[in-house]
C-alpha cells in the first residue's frame, strides 16, 4: 500500500514539474496522471493455527485475517512524450480481475486483461 501511495506521489511530482515548462518551441507542456484506490476492510478475524518447529514441537499461532477487498486504478498521460497508460484492478476474496494498457507513441496499443480466483491462481 505504501508502495503505491510512493508512486502516486512521484507522478503528481512529476507533473506539477513539469506542468508550465515550456520546451524549445515554447509551447507549454501538461501532463496528466491520477491514482484511486478504494478499500473496503471488514473486521480482522483472529485465526488460530500449529506450527511446528525443527524439533517437532508444536505451537499455536494467532494472525488475523481481514476479507481482502479493494479498487485501484491508475493512468499517466502526457500527450508530449507520448507516455499513456493506465492499470485497473479489483480484488473481492480470491478473485481479481485486471487490466493494464500501454499506448506506444506510434499509435499501436497494448493492452492485457487477466483474471484470478481460488482455482485458477
Amino acid at each position: 500500500m505504501m508502495s503505491k501511495v510512493a508512486v502516486f506521489i512521484a507522478l503528481v511530482t512529476v507533473a506539477a514539474a513539469q506542468y508550465g515548462h515550456n520546451d524549445h518551441h515554447g509551447h507549454g507542456h501538461v501532463a496528466y496522471s491520477s491514482q484511486s484506490i478504494h478499500r473496503h476492510d471488514g473486521p480482522a478475524h483472529e485465526v488460530v493455527h500449529e506450527e511446528h518447529d525443527k524439533h517437532g514441537h508444536v505451537h499455536k499461532v494467532v494472525d488475523y485475517y481481514a476479507y481482502p477487498k479493494y479498487d485501484f486504478e491508475y493512468k499517466v498521460e502526457d500527450k508530449h512524450t507520448g507516455d499513456i497508460k493506465s492499470q485497473h484492478e479489483t480484488r473481492d476474496g480470491d478473485i481479481v480481475k485486471g487490466y493494464y494498457a500501454l499506448h506506444e507513441p506510434h499509435g499501436s496499443v497494448r493492452e492485457v486483461h487477466y483474471e484470478s480466483d481460488k482455482k485458477t491462481g
